[in-house]
C-alpha cells in the first residue's frame, strides 16, 4: 500500500504538470504563430510590390517593407504604395493599431538611388522655373509618403532591426512609438550624398530627440547612432535583444493599445500631434472642442464600469470606429 500510494502521488503530480503545460502552450502558441507571421514575410501582398500587409490579430495590422534582396531600399513603387496602404488603414474600421517593420537582415538602407535617379537628377522642364516647379512637386509627393503615417489616426508602432539609414529615419520619426533591437543603428545619411534631408527628418527629429545640438551633429556629420544612444536620447523607447523578441514585444504592446476604446486612443493621437505643432493655449482649446462631442461616447461608461468592477479592458467590447 505504501508503494502504491507513492506512485499514485507521483502520477497525479505528472498529470497536473501536463495540464499546466497544456494551458501555457495554449496561451503561447497563438502569440508565437503571430510573431512568426510578422517576422518571416512570404513576400509583398498584392496589389503592393514593396509592402507585405497582414493581420496578426483582429484589430492589429502589420505592414512590412518587403524588398529584402535590395536591403529594403525605397524605390518609386514604395513611395506611392505607402500612401495607398496608409489611406486604406485609415478607413479600415477593424484596424486599431499598426505595427511597421522591415523584412530580411535590416530595416532599410534608405532611398533607392538607382531607381530614383531620373526623378532627382533629370527633372522635366524647359527652363529653370519649370524645372524647379516640377522638383517641388516631386518632393511634395515624397513628403506625403511619411506624412500619411502621422495623418493616420491609428497609433503606429515601428520595430527597427539592423540598419535604419536616410529615408528610414524620415519614416520612423513620423511613427508614434519606436522600438529597436540591440544591433540597430541609425544614420541621417543625406549630406553624404550631397543634399539636405527633405521628407521629414530635419522637421521631426528635433521634436523627437529634444537636443538641438545632437540633431545638428547627426545631420551635419552623418555619423551612425547605435541603439543605446538612441534610447538615451529618446529616439526609441525600448531595446530588445533580437528581432523575434522585439516583434513579440511590439505585438504585445499593440494588443494592449487595441484593447482600449478606439475613440480614446485615436483622439489621443490626433491631439498629441496637434499639441506638438501649436501653443499650449491653442492645444487646450482644440482638445476642449474635440471632447465636447467625444465625451458623449458610450466607451467612457464602459471603461469606467470596467474599472469599478476591476475588469480588464480586454474583456470589454468597444464598437468599431
Amino acid at each position: 500500500n505504501k508503494y502504491i500510494n507513492k506512485w499514485q502521488r507521483r502520477f497525479s503530480t505528472f498529470i497536473i504538470t501536463r495540464k499546466e503545460l497544456s494551458t501555457k502552450s495554449a496561451l503561447l502558441i497563438p502569440l508565437m504563430n503571430a510573431v512568426r507571421g510578422m517576422s518571416s514575410s512570404g513576400g509583398p501582398t498584392p496589389p503592393f510590390t514593396t509592402l507585405s500587409v497582414s493581420r496578426p490579430a483582429e484589430t492589429i495590422t502589420h505592414v512590412e517593407i518587403c524588398r529584402p534582396e535590395k536591403r529594403n531600399a525605397m524605390n518609386k513603387a514604395f513611395w506611392l504604395e505607402m500612401v495607398d496602404c496608409f489611406n486604406q488603414i485609415t478607413e479600415d474600421s477593424e484596424c486599431r493599431v499598426v505595427v511597421f517593420s522591415g523584412a530580411g537582415k535590416l530595416f532599410t538602407s534608405g532611398i533607392d538611388l538607382m531607381g530614383m535617379a531620373s526623378d532627382i537628377l533629370q527633372p522635366e522642364g524647359d527652363d529653370t522655373a519649370r524645372i524647379s516647379w516640377n522638383v517641388r512637386r516631386i518632393i511634395t509627393k515624397y513628403q506625403e509618403t511619411f506624412s500619411v503615417i502621422e495623418k493616420c489616426p491609428k497609433p503606429v508602432i515601428v520595430a527597427i532591426h539592423g540598419a535604419c539609414i536616410g529615408g528610414g529615419v524620415d519614416l520612423i520619426t513620423a511613427c508614434d512609438i519606436r522600438l529597436c533591437t540591440q544591433d540597430a543603428w541609425f544614420q541621417v545619411k543625406e549630406v553624404d550624398i550631397g543634399l539636405a534631408a527633405d521628407v521629414g527628418t530635419l522637421q521631426r527629429l528635433p521634436r523627437v530627440i529634444g537636443s538641438r545640438s545632437l540633431v545638428n551633429e547627426l545631420a551635419f556629420t552623418a555619423r551612425k547612432m547605435y541603439a543605446d544612444e538612441a534610447k538615451s536620447c529618446g529616439l526609441v523607447s525600448r531595446i530588445f535583444p533580437d528581432k523575434d523578441t522585439m516583434m513579440a514585444g511590439a505585438l504585445e504592446m499593440a494588443g494592449e493599445i487595441a484593447s482600449k476604446s478606439p475613440v480614446a486612443v485615436q483622439g489621443t493621437k490626433v491631439n498629441l500631434i496637434y499639441s506638438r505643432d501649436h501653443s499650449v493655449p491653442e492645444a487646450l482649446n482644440y482638445i476642449n472642442t474635440w471632447n465636447m462631442s467625444m465625451l458623449q461616447t458610450q466607451d467612457l461608461m464602459k471603461s469606467a464600469q470596467a474599472a469599478m468592477e476591476k475588469k480588464s479592458l480586454k474583456d470589454i467590447t468597444f464598437s468599431k470606429l
